[in-house]
């Protein structure tokens, strides 16, 4: 078992349901009073099945055996990696928040591949989420495995659940951000970090 099995005590390799799935959306077009027989709507409870083992492929995925590979470099500024985009699903409405993500480190003698910071991103951001515990994942992530000095990760994600339904907010914007190690105890790390994030 590894680490995010026993974290979440999920088995990766539990294949999804999609009959299961199919089933739900069907009986969920009834509820609303549609007809899942009609022309329009006949595959729908497939093509959702489909849509969801793709939205939630991350489950299946343990984002800490991505970052194990690191190689030993004397580079000891600081790495960032900005404008990283990702779709996720907020677990309370299972409507679609989209962003980007930005994730820097101080190595500690060692440095991992620059996709593999876009890799675990992806991997987080394809399950039920919320945009909080989503940046604390990878922030962690990042620092317990690859062993950094610090750790600084922003968010920057737009929530369907607030623009097409209840506030209705087309232009609103969600920052959220997690600081470890340097960049949380020493100010001009945090600032440094900051300002190329939003550099031109």
């Amino acid at each position: 078992m590894n680490n995010d099995e026993k974290k979440t005590g999920r088995k990766l390799n539990t294949p999804v349901d999609l009959k299961r799935i199919a089933a739900a959306v069907r009986e969920i077009l009834l509820a609303i009073g549609e007809d899942p027989e009609r022309e329009g709507l006949s595959e729908t409870p497939q093509r959702v099945a489909r849509m969801y083992e793709e939205m939630f492929s991350g489950l299946r995925k343990d984002p800490a055996a991505v970052l194990r590979r690191t190689f030993v470099e004397k580079y000891d500024e600081m790495v960032l990696v900005k404008n990283i985009t990702f779709e996720s699903m907020c677990e309370h409405h299972l409507l679609p928040f989209f962003g980007k993500a930005h994730i820097a480190y101080l190595p500690n003698g060692r440095i991992v591949g620059l996709s593999k910071l876009a890799r675990i991103v992806e991997i987080l951001s394809h399950r039920p989420q919320v945009q909080e515990r989503m940046t604390e994942e990878l922030a962690d992530l990042v620092m317990q495995e690859i062993d950094a000095r610090g750790v600084g990760v922003v968010l920057e994600a737009a929530h369907t659940c607030m623009s097409i339904r209840g506030v209705r907010r087309m232009d609103s914007v969600c920052t959220t951000s997690a600081m470890r190690g340097v960049f949380m105890s020493n100010v001009s790390t945090r600032s440094e970090f900051l300002a190329h994030i939003h550099k031109n």
